[in-house]
This record gives C-alpha cells, sequence and structure tokens, in this order.
C-alpha cells in the first residue's frame, strides 16, 4: 500500500477489572472482524499499558484499543453500530476516538506498511506518534532493561498531551502512542533528549526488532473522554480541532 490513506482513526476504551473476561473475548474474535469490516484497509486490536515503562509489567487490564485505516471517513462513520464498535461500548464506561492523517511512515507491520508514504508536510497543532515492534526472543531482555530510562524521561518531556504502552501480546508485541501538543515537542524529545537518542543510537547494533515501524500523524479531532488517554488537562479546549471532550 503505497497511497496514503484518508483517515486513521485510533479507538480506545476503559473497561471495569469485572468485565475483563468479556474484553479478552472481544480481544480473541474481533481482529478478524475489524479487518472484515467495509472500508477497512488495515485493522489491529490492541491492549494497552500505562506508560511508566513499557515493560511487560506494565499493562493496563482496563484499557484497550483499535487501531484502524480507513478508505474514506463515510466509512469509518459507521464503525459504531459495526458488531465490533457495539460490541466494545456495551462493556465500556468511557471512551475516545482519535482522528488521524498520517505525515511521516517508515517500516512495517505484520509484513505490511498501513500507512503507505504519506508526503510528509508542516502541521501545527497536536500530534501522535506511534512506535510498533516485534522484538527477537534472544534481544528481548535487554531491550526492557534499556526502556526505564527512557520512559522515566517522556514522562516529564515538554509538550507531551498523553502516552500509553500498546501491543498485540503480551510479551514481544511492542509498542508505544504518545500525544503531542506541537510538531517541535515531538523532535526535541526524540532527537535531542539524552536518553532517547541513546536508545536510538543503540537500535542498529542491539538488533532488538525483528520488524518495526514509526509513524507520526497530524491528529484532526479528538471525540469523546479524553481522560481514558491519560490527556493532561492544561489548555485541552484550545488542543484539538473543535475541542470536543
Amino acid at each position: 500500500m503505497s497511497t496514503p490513506p484518508e483517515l486513521v482513526t485510533l479507538h480506545v476504551w476503559r473497561t471495569s477489572r469485572g468485565a475483563l473476561p468479556r474484553a479478552l473475548t472481544r480481544m480473541a474474535v474481533d481482529p478478524r472482524r475489524l479487518r472484515a469490516l467495509p472500508g477497512v484497509r488495515f485493522g489491529k486490536l490492541l491492549g494497552t499499558g500505562t506508560g511508566t515503562d513499557f515493560g511487560p509489567r506494565d499493562a493496563d487490564l482496563t484499557r484497550w484499543a483499535a487501531l484502524t485505516v480507513w478508505d474514506s471517513p463515510t466509512a469509518a462513520d459507521d464503525f459504531d453500530d459495526s458488531s465490533v464498535g457495539r460490541g466494545w461500548a456495551r462493556i465500556a464506561h468511557a471512551g475516545v476516538r482519535i482522528d488521524l492523517r498520517p505525515l511521516t511512515s517508515r517500516g512495517e507491520w505484520s509484513g505490511q506498511r498501513p500507512f503507505g508514504d504519506p508526503p510528509g508536510g508542516s502541521v501545527t497543532g497536536p500530534v501522535l506518534a506511534l512506535t510498533r515492534a516485534r522484538l527477537r526472543a534472544r534481544r528481548a531482555a535487554t531491550f526492557w532493561r534499556a526502556i526505564p530510562p527512557v520512559a522515566a524521561a517522556l514522562r516529564d518531556a515538554p509538550g507531551l498531551l498523553a502516552r500509553f504502552g500498546v501491543g498485540e501480546a503480551p510479551l514481544g508485541w511492542q509498542g508505544t502512542v504518545s500525544v503531542w501538543r506541537d510538531p517541535t515537542d515531538l523532535v526535541a524529545f526524540a532527537y535531542r533528549h539524552p536518553e532517547h537518542r541513546a536508545a536510538i543510537m543503540r537500535t542498529p547494533t542491539e538488533g532488538w526488532y525483528a520488524e518495526e515501524l514509526f509513524a507520526r500523524f497530524e491528529v484532526r479531532d479528538v471525540v469523546g473522554d479524553r481522560t481514558v488517554l491519560g490527556w493532561v488537562t492544561d489548555g485541552d479546549s484550545e488542543t484539538v480541532k473543535g475541542g470536543r471532550a
């Protein structure tokens, strides 16, 4: 897929601990259903982490997500009425949807390039960074030892609006989502912060990943309860188009 999609959505739901068996059932049956929805180019159901250290002990069993690449915004509008959307709405007590436009993307996810070849370009306002990697089993331990300093630095990074881990499996299929007030804040952390820069420098020599992807998106809209994302409250009303929450 080389043509960038018009729309990528990230749905995130908050459930209770009592709903865990039903959430795990949905995680088992909904991936195929999600990919089969009309207008879906690519879709993944994801568990999440708290974003404290992005390691194997970071799992948040009360928050779940769906990342979906759509043919058109019209197709995406039908998600809430789909079997997947209705199923998660029944067990969630809060939810949020982020509408995204790809800006840059490199690497692969499950052997695909789901966000095509975005043309880049400058934007003002919030951006979302997505990282995803399939760890090599023999290198996983060294990877997890390297992550805590980066996670600690990320927590206090200027301009960070939200952060959490994502994963397709409890171990070895790791990712991160971070939302930034402005692209300059993201760039400052990614390339100038010493802990993160050190991790980037180690990646080629350590051989942590069997597959990896990094993508950056313009945040077009946020609809729903942003507290599900751990969104900071400072300046919320002016942060995203529409200011809906």
